[in-house]
Order: structure tokens, then sequence, then C-alpha cells
């Protein structure tokens, strides 16, 4: 006891003074009722405010009973004190330990004692909140923000919680727009603009967020603006994608007109150019820009929102993206600098984001904003006529005859098709007053093509079904660019007949109709001004008719259309995965882009759409959405791309919609062929071969990989002004105009003038390549005069896919100079031709970007029995392939006809054909495509020499080629690297003619040279120590003997001494090393 007692006053004497104890700040003053609540206090008006102390003291008096007369009329007192700390805010002080908190404490008797306490904590919340009020960009830093319900379903509550939410007022920064009265008149027009309130609060809840609306609605050009306005842009970029080149760069105008800024500040960025600078704040760009800058900025900091517009579309690289992007995402929230990512589509079909867990982990919000779209009536037909142009032409006649005014919008095929039915009604409605008026006699009722008898009719008969409306919200499309299609040479079996005579179609009388028809066609080759003309007001007195591929479809609104003719077709590319044969085959398009289609006729008033074929076929042949573009082509540059990002297992990337097993492996195959994948044994795991250094290399250049190939050897030789020529041609669809439908003269003219740029020698086996460079140079010193597009319209070339290829080269040009020091390359308008060493030099290249698509002619001793000759007539075979394939007749080898060539790719119509042919020789198989070929050991008979000029062994081998097994012509190689290539460059290097000072010593060694290459020359130790020496450092060249001396100026001199007698040896020392 007395122990305790002797301890308790010692500490007594330790213990800190009263005076010491009001310095410190007491624990009770900092403990935290949570930053919601306090960010809110801080927020909340005074009026509010004071209501909630009222409260917060009625609660306490109900607590403390026994403190009741203490504080009665404290209501007045607090209301009193808080106005009197109100006035007195500026010369309030605020601790920032005590971060607003009130104290409390278990014990009655404290809580009375800390009223005053309270009170002041109370005017500190007050004078911040004042000041928050006045500067609510410093808010935006230290608060925050309170986000309404994503879905506007959700809004729909009781009363009660809407009044609760009401209450929480949330302060956000707010970026001042200046904008024009007329452009804010239009803006509010737009559907999504009613919605601005839920989207960014949504999207300030939530990492990522899915914006589903039909084109039209105003997504691209408003969600920017959204976010610009709440402060995405003060610190960070806002960066938008979108799949084509051209809605990057009329976006960001659009955009910057709208608000009222400059193209420094609103900017694009796209393949060949764009306008951004250090003052951009918005960023359009194209989804590979996008892709690219994520090889070099993985986790994209220097945006704080990014927006992936035309999601619907399923853009290879846009679904990339979006796997990357959802792993991005995550990873920069858990470094606390937030990235948003918002994705943008015009259809509901958002079930493959959604409900991917692979893709996201929690499932994003989807907001859909309502369209204003006016009810579309359908038409189908009875029955479903296979020859749908006739039907069209005759269905187009009936409307423009018959019906009200309103622009006719028809979807076709492809190119071919709108051409021939706008020469048609061009020539049947022609501009005249007094034209011929068509009566006709076919199954379809008149009175289904009157807009107001239609609907009374469905009621009294059934004679075609009619679906009175539909909503465009269900459904959309995956727009597919007619471009490929369009390119198909109908010459080759899919041609049509285009001399038809209407009579043949339709029987008709002459009539007179006081309308003409402004007919115009619409597809994806036709030049950018002839494109524009659909958006013109027609000539007076006339109707509007646009005949379209399916390129109307979602990526334009064309005005003023009120009737839609769907032929129900589309023209689709079909890829084989393991040939890498592209076929066009007509077939059905989806339900979605047939709504989509139909939904174009109810921009502006209601409209109507005449469907050329039944119902039936629709329920039963049509799918619900057209496939996604990563399934249907080659993913070898998607491979080569995620594989230089050390993705290495492809395999398990989150896709939205993965690509096909078979296509992954067969072109991890190419990109091995290629070099620029390592090999992967057998044995270990399928797809994880990691790219190579040359990969990485190619995968810097904007091209295809077999491209970027080309270009990455060009430099040894001097030769990248050439490749880049091929490679921008190459990449670009139909520089020379096809010939057909053309006049014979003119067609003459421009295949005579094409053979012609082809040249002799090694440029004519360069092919159609050499004609590509030959147009690229001319066309270029045209350009420099000035006169580029004459140039065009006089030589058959394209003048659309000329500008483009123009930029290509600029840009692949300036690439090149930025990643090889010292090398100053620009292009010249008078570039000179390659020379004859140049052209072969050349065919190598093509070679060896092109190694896996070898075709060798088939001789007629070739043919099997059993085959017919005359099918295999001029026929080549390829090594994956059975069937034949054939050089058209436009190819410029087509009359030399080469063994070997290889060509840029294989198409098929009525025959399969090849595009691009270069021919080849068999003896540089191994060198380019060493990995197809199987070769022979090296052949005693002739036996290996020595190449002076490169200083290796040379020898001569037997093999085959590829799976086909075709027989390879004997051909010197260099000698691979075993211990016989040791031994016969030990045999040459005795003999004197690696070392041409060695050769006096040959008469004085002690064995003759050729022993070195017996079988029993390893008993004899001299042979061995020397064929030992180089073997160690793998020396089987002049150069890699001439690299050791540099380092090792007495190597070999021991276990050549031993070859020659010891009065020889102090004379070798002094010689050594025989340079």
């Amino acid at each position: 006891m007395k122990e305790r007692t002797t301890l308790l006053e010692d500490l007594a004497k330790l213990q800190a003074s009263s005076d010491e104890l009001q310095q410190y700040t007491s624990l009770t003053s900092l403990q935290n009722k949570g930053l919601k609540r306090h960010f809110r206090e801080l927020e909340m008006p005074i009026s509010k405010l004071k209501c909630k102390k009222n409260e917060i003291e009625k609660s306490d008096i109900t607590e403390a009973t026994f403190c009741a007369n203490s504080i009665k009329g404290s209501k007045k007192k607090r209301l009193v004190t808080i106005s009197l700390d109100h006035a007195k805010q500026n010369k309030t002080t605020f601790d920032s330990n005590m971060i607003g908190f009130e104290s409390s404490d278990s014990s009655n008797e404290n809580d009375c004692n800390n009223k005053n306490e309270n009170k002041t904590h109370v005017s500190d919340n007050i004078a911040i909140s004042m000041e928050n009020e006045k500067n609510n960009e410093n808010l935006l830093k230290n608060t925050q923000k309170k986000i309404l319900p994503a879905k506007s379903q959700e809004s729909k509550k009781s009363v009660g919680k809407q009044t609760a939410i009401s209450k929480i007022s949330s302060s956000t920064v707010f970026v001042p727009v200046n904008r024009k009265p007329e452009i804010q008149a239009t803006r509010l027009k737009l559907p999504i603009v009613t919605e601005e309130q839920i989207i960014v609060e949504t999207i300030n809840e939530n990492p990522i967020t899915i914006i589903t609306g039909e084109t039209g609605s105003g997504k691209t050009t408003q969600v920017p603006q959204f976010l610009y306005e709440a402060g995405y842009a003060e610190n960070k970029l806002i960066g938008i994608t979108e799949p084509r080149r051209v809605a990057a760069m009329s976006m960001s105008k659009r955009v910057a007109e709208e608000m009222n800024l400059t193209e420094k500040q609103v900017s694009y960025l796209i393949r060949f150019e764009g306008n951004v600078t250090e003052e951009t704040k918005i960023k359009y760009m194209t989804d590979g820009v996008l892709l690219k800058e994520i090889q070099n900025d993985f986790l994209l900091k220097k945006y704080s929102v990014i927006i992936l517009d035309e999601a619907h579309e399923r853009s290879v690289y846009t679904d990339i993206l979006i796997g990357l992007l959802s792993r991005i995402v995550p990873l920069r929230n858990k470094r606390n600098d937030s990235l948003k990512l918002i994705i943008m589509s015009a259809t509901l079909r958002v079930e493959e984001f959604v409900e991917n867990m692979k893709l996201f982990k929690t499932k994003p919000p989807v907001i859909t904003v309502e369209t204003r779209q006016f009810p579309v009536t359908i038409h189908f037909n009875r029955r479903t006529n296979e020859n749908y142009i006739n039907e069209t032409l005759r269905k187009a006649i009936k409307i423009h005859t018959r019906l009200p005014e309103g622009g006719i919008l028809i979807f076709l095929t492809g190119q071919q098709e709108v051409q021939m039915i706008v020469r048609k009604l061009r020539k049947l409605f022609p501009l005249k007053k007094n034209i011929l008026k068509l009566n006709y006699n076919n199954d379809d009722s008149d009175n289904d093509f009157d807009a107001k008898e239609a609907h009374h009719n469905q009621q009294r008969r059934k004679k075609q079904i009619i679906f009175p409306t539909i909503n465009l919200d269900d459904y959309s499309t995956t727009l597919i660019d007619d471009t490929h299609e369009d390119l198909i040479n109908v010459q080759d079996g899919d041609n049509l007949d285009e001399d038809e005579d209407e009579d043949e179609i339709i029987d008709f009388k002459l009539m007179t109709n006081t309308q003409p028809l402004w007919v115009l066609p619409l597809y994806s080759l036709l030049p950018s001004h002839k494109q524009a003309k659909v958006f013109e007001l027609p000539p007076e007195g006339c109707r509007l008719c646009v005949v379209s591929t399916n390129i109307a479809e979602t990526s334009l609104t064309i005005p003023n259309i009120r009737y839609v003719i769907d032929s129900g077709r589309c023209k689709t590319r079909l890829y084989d995965k393991v040939t890498g044969v592209s076929t066009y085959h007509i077939c059905y398009t989806s339900k979605a882009s047939a709504k989509q289609r139909a939904g174009r006729a109810g921009r502006t008033r209601p409209g109507h759409c005449y469907r050329l074929y039944s119902s039936a076929v629709y329920n039963d042949q049509f799918e619900e959405y057209s496939q996604s573009e990563i399934c249907k082509k080659p993913v070898d540059d998607l491979l080569l791309q995620m594989k230089a990002m050390n993705i290495d297992k492809v395999v398990n990337f989150p896709f939205p919609t993965p690509p096909d097993i078979v296509q992954l492996k067969f072109a991890e195959k190419r990109l091995t062929v290629l070099g620029a994948l390592q090999s992967v044994p057998k044995k270990q795991e399928l797809y994880c071969a990691k790219v190579t250094l040359l990969g990485r290399s190619i995968a810097t250049f904007p091209v295809i990989p077999r491209y970027g190939k080309m270009l990455a050897l060009s430099h040894q030789h001097n030769l990248l002004k050439y490749t880049i020529c091929m490679v921008a041609a190459l990449s670009v669809q139909e520089v020379l105009k096809e010939t057909f439908g053309i006049e014979s003269s003119v067609k003459h003219k421009w295949l005579s003038m094409r053979r012609c740029w082809s040249g002799t020698g090694n440029s004519l086996l360069l092919g159609d390549l050499m004609v590509l460079i030959k147009v690229i140079g001319c066309a270029e010193y045209a350009e420099f005069k000035r006169k580029l597009f004459s140039f065009c319209e006089k030589t058959g070339l394209r003048y659309k896919a000329i500008a483009e290829i123009r930029k290509l080269r600029q840009q692949l040009t300036n690439e090149i100079n930025l990643n090889i020091s010292d090398l100053n390359l620009s292009i010249d308008p008078k570039m000179v031709l390659p020379t004859d060493i140049e052209a072969k030099l050349l065919r190598q290249i093509v070679l060896a970007g092109m190694a896996d698509q070898i075709a060798k002619k088939v001789s007629f001793d070739e043919i099997k029995e059993d085959h017919n000759k005359i099918k295999w007539k001029h026929a080549y075979k390829t090594a994956e392939m059975e069937e034949p394939i054939f050089m058209h007749s436009s190819c410029i080898l087509w009359k030399t006809s080469p063994d070997w060539v290889v060509y840029q790719e294989l198409y098929e119509t009525n025959k399969i054909y090849m595009r691009n042919v270069t021919a080849i020789e068999p003896e540089w198989l191994p060198k380019f495509a060493p990995t197809l070929c199987n070769l022979s050991e090296p052949l005693i008979d002739p036996p290996p020499r020595y190449d002076r000029e490169t200083g290796k062994i040379i020898c001569r081998v037997s093999g085959t080629f590829g799976r086909a097994g075709w027989k390879l012509p004997l051909m010197d190689i260099e000698h691979p690297l075993t211990m016989d290539g040791i031994k016969w460059f030990t045999f040459f290097f005795l003999q004197g003619q690696i070392c041409p000072k060695l050769k006096r010593f040959v008469p004085s060694l002690l064995t003759t040279p050729s022993s070195v290459t017996k079988s029993w020359a390893k008993l004899i130790p001299r042979t061995q120590a020397i064929v030992q020496a180089l073997l160690s450092y793998e020396i089987m060249s002049k150069d890699k003997l001439l690299q050791m001396w540099s380092t090792d100026k007495k190597f070999l001199l021991v276990p050549y001494q031993k070859w020659l007698p010891e009065s020889a040896h102090a004379e070798i020392a002094i010689l050594w090393p025989p340079l």
C-alpha cells in the first residue's frame, strides 16, 4: 500500500501543469465524424445550418435532462450567436487541426461544459461555407460531389426522396462558355441537352459510363462540352476517338464553333495531320492514334476523360481500346489520379459491354438518350424477288410518279449497282418538262404506294404486312465500309447487264410527268465534292433521289428524305482465316441494319420504308446484328501491336468480342514467318510467342506488319524512298481506276500507258509495284506543277487515292527521319526511277515482306489426269490451297507469266485472282523465307567454296518449299554454322585464300590443308587445335575473324605455328596478324 502511494506521488510530480495543458489541442476536437457530413455542412446554407443546430440542441435537451434549466432559451441564444459569428466571419480564425467536427463525450457533464466550444466550431463552419460560396473553383479541390442517380428511371421515386436529394447541394466547378445566341438556340433542340445533369453526375460518380442514343441525338458534339463546362479540361485533356478521320476533323471544327473557341483549344489529330497545340483542351482523334499513344504512355496521364465514340461500329481498334482502358482506368484510380471512360454507342446492343464480367468487373451504368424520331411506316413485299435491281428501279418509279413530295433514298450493295440505277433513272426522268410517265401492270396494288390509303387498306385487306412504326432505340447496326466491295472488278464474273432494256423490266406507256428527278450517287470511293452534293438542295421543281451503298446507314444523315427503298442486301467481304482469300458475297443484311435504313426516312417528318423482301424472309433469314469487324479480318497488325505492348498472351485479353482462335493461330504463324515473333517450340504453350527486335521496329510504322518489314529492310541499300512509295500505294485501295464500262479508246490508252510505266528487265519483273512507283513519282511532279487533278483524269488514276497516298508518304518520311539519325529523307517531285540493280533489290524486299504469299506456276506436266486441263491453264498454286489461282488480264506480268511470284492479296470473283504481283527467284527463298524452306545438308559435289566479296563460305544445297514440298533448284547459300563449316573455313584459311599473306607458307605446312576436312582429322592434334579455337568463338567468316583480331592480335598464332616447322615460328610471329 505504501509503495502504491509513493508511486502516485512520484507520478504527480511529473504531471504537466494546467498552463501547459491549455497549450495542447484536445483529442475530442479532432474526432472524425465523416468527410461527407463535414463537406455537406460546409456547403449548407446558413438557414439550413440553423435548423440543423436547433435539432442537435433539441436532442441534447432530451439526453441531458438534468441540464434542462441551464439551456432554457438556448435556441434564441444560439441564433444570435450564429448571426454575430457570421457578421464577424472575416475576423474569425480557422484552426486547421480542428476540421469542423464537434467534440463529444459520453459524460453528460462534459456535454454541458463544451457548449461554448461547439458554438465556436459552428461559426467556423459557417465562415468556411461562405468563403466557398464565393470561390467555387477552390472548393472543387477540397470537396466531393454528390451525384444524382444515373438512370432517368430512378428519378421517378417518392416525393420525400426527391426532397431529400434536392437538399444536398453539390458545389462543382463551372467553366463558362460564351456561345453565340443562334448556336445556343440550336443546341437546345438536341435531345441530349435535356439529359446534361444526369450525364455529368453519372460520369462524376462512376469511372466508366455507357451512353446510348441514335445518330443525330448530339452525343459526339455535346458530351465533350458538358465535361468541359464541368471542369474536366482545367488541368488535363478531354480525348474523343472516332473510327473515321473525316468525323474527327469535322467534329473538332464543329465543337470549336459551338463553344466559340479557337482550333488551338479544340483540336484534332488523325493519321496524316492534326492541329493539336499546348493550349488544346478537347482533342478529337482516330482510335488508331490513341492506341499509338498508349504504347508510349500506358496510363494516358495527360487525359482526364477518354470518350470512345461510335462504339457500335465495333472497329478493331475500338475493341482493343475498350479492353485496354478497362484495365487502365482502375490503375489510374488506385493512384488517386482518376480517369473517366465514356463509351458512346448508337445502339442498345450493349450487353457485350455491360454483361461481360471479364471486361468490367462492375457493371457500368447505361444512360439512354431518347431521340426525336418521327414514325416510319414499313411496307414489306408479298414475295421476295431475287432480281432486286429491277425491283428497285420499278419501286423508285412508282414512288416518284404517285406519291407526294419528299426525297427518296435507295440502298444497294456496291458502286456498280449504284451507277447502273443512277443512269437508268436519269434517262427515265431527265431534267425536262415533258418526260415519260410509266403505267404499271404488276402484282402490287397501287394503293400500296399511297401513303394515306395504305393505313386504311391494312384494316380492309392483308395484301402486304405493314408495321406502323419502328423504335430505332431498340436496334442499330455495325457499319461496314463499302470501299473494299467497290473494288471488285466486274469483268471477273460479278458484272451486271447494263444494256438491259427497260422494256424488260416494266411495261410502260408514254405519259407526261411535270417533275424531273434529281438523281445522285453515294458510295465511299466517290470524290468528296460529289458526296457533298447529297446535302445540297435539289434544283427547283425536282425531287431528290439518292442511290447509296450502306455508307448512308449511320455515317451520314441526308436531309429531307421521306421514302426509303431497302433492297435488303449488302456486299460483305468474307475472309478465309486459313488461306487468306477474300471473297465478296452479296447476302441479306441484318435486322439492325434494316431498321437503321428505315430510320433514315423519319428524321424530319413521318416517312415510309419500302422493303423489297417479304416479312418471312426478314424474320427467318436476317441476323439480329452484323458480325464485329475483329471477327471478319486478319488480326496480324492487332496481334503485333499488342505483343509490342508486352501483352504476350493475347488470347487472354479482355476483348468485347474475342477473335476466333484460328485467327490468332494463323496470325501468329504469319508473324513468325516475317521474323516479327520468336519461334515457339511445339511443346510450349500456344499463343505466347514474344516479339523480336525486328518486330518492335515493324510495330513503330503505321502500316500492316508485312509493309513495316519492307520499310525496316530498305535502309540497308538506300532504297527507302522507293519502298515508301510502294508501301503508301499498297496501303490505299484502287489507285488505278477500273477499265470496265469506259470507252474502248480510253481503255486502250490507259492500259498502254501502264504497260509503258513498267519498264524492262528487273523493273518489268517488279510488276505492278513498278507501275505504282512510276504513278506516284509522276503524280508528285504533277502536283508540283499544280496539275494533279487533270493528270489523274487523263491517266486513269483515282484522285482521292493519290491524295491519300501523298499524305501517307509524307507521314512515313517524317517518322523515318525521326527514328533514324543522320537521315535526311525528303519527297523529291523529280525522283529518279530505280536502276536495274535497285529494281532487283526491291524485288527481294517485296519477297521479304510477303514471304508467306508465294505462288508457283503450274506446269502442264504437273496437272493431274483427273483435273480439267483447261481450268488449270495459266494457273498458279499456293502452299495453303488446293484450288488454282490466276493473274488478272490487267496485271503487268500477265503475258510474261513468271514461274515464281509473290502477291499482295487474293480475291475471288468467278476465279481466285492475285492482286499486285511481283516476280521472284526461287534461289532467294532460303534467305528471305528460311522458316518455310526444308534444305538438305551441304552437298559434297561441288564442294563448298570461299566467296572473296562476302568473306563467307558458300555451299550448294537442294531442298523444298512450304507444306506442299515444292522442289527448289540447286542453289548456293551461306554454309550453316556447323563443325563441317568450321573445318571448311579452316581449310581456306590454311590455303591463304582468306589471308593472302599466308600463301607463301603453304608449301611449308606440315600437313596438307585438305586433311582438315577428312573424317579422321580430329586424330591430328594440330588440326584439332585450330578448329577448336575457331569453333569456340563461332568464327566462320572473315569479318568475324578481323573483329577478333581487333581485340586479340595473337588469336590463332599458336595453333597456326603448330602447322609450321619451328624455323618459321619467329617469322610468322612478326607477321601476325596476317592482314
